[in-house]
């Protein structure tokens, strides 16, 4: 694994942090977030052992993740693992109907519409009491409302969970471009391409 630890942070503060190994790569990344100077944006990186710790700073958010000194270029090095599982999650979201709730809820819906109907044209032979059907119309109602409750909660759900997916793909690619710009350049303020 190339990226064995990760931090955002505001300032000294960290936000969020994860390591994928047990060793002291929190405390080192706490030492270099008090370290680094000013408030202004950076691009610094740091070695450690058999580690580089990337660090860079945009709008006072600082994105800390050390890597192996033997990782080299990070582009599609998760190709092989990882495009299978996007492949299957893109067949089962473009083909499954299961898959989108929302469509199965309509189905689910037009079912109940279509027993609601037949019952209510067997009421209507049998010759029923007309509060029968008030009742019956009643609980459609209601059920229409609850199902709209439902389907607005679940819309602002995905909604939000696309936001977060989206945000955290846009800090992924930023980071790795970075980290590929900061090898290609020959450091983290990148001297060879910035003259």
């Amino acid at each position: 694994m190339a990226v064995v630890y990760a931090l955002v942070a505001r300032g000294t503060v960290v936000l969020a942090e994860f390591s994928a190994t047990g060793s002291n790569a929190s405390a080192i990344a706490r030492q270099i977030l008090e370290k680094i100077p000013g408030a202004d944006d950076s691009h610094v990186s740091y070695s450690q052992d058999r580690y580089v710790f990337h660090v860079k700073r945009t709008d006072g958010i600082t994105v800390l993740c050390m890597a192996d000194d033997s990782a080299g270029t990070l582009a599609y090095a998760m190709n092989d693992e990882f495009s299978r599982v996007l492949s299957q999650q893109m067949d089962f979201y473009s083909g499954d109907p299961n898959a989108d709730r929302i469509n199965r809820i309509k189905g689910e819906m037009s079912q109940v519409r279509n027993v609601m109907i037949e019952n209510i044209d067997k009421v209507l032979e049998r010759g029923d009491r007309l509060e029968l059907l008030v009742d019956k119309t009643a609980n459609m109602q209601a059920n229409t409302f609850r199902f709209r409750r439902q389907t607005r909660r679940f819309n602002n759900t995905v909604w939000w969970r696309n936001v977060k997916l989206r945000a955290t793909l846009v800090l992924v690619v930023l980071i790795v471009i970075y980290v590929v710009l900061a090898f290609i350049c020959k450091g983290v303020t990148l001297p060879s391409c910035i003259r």
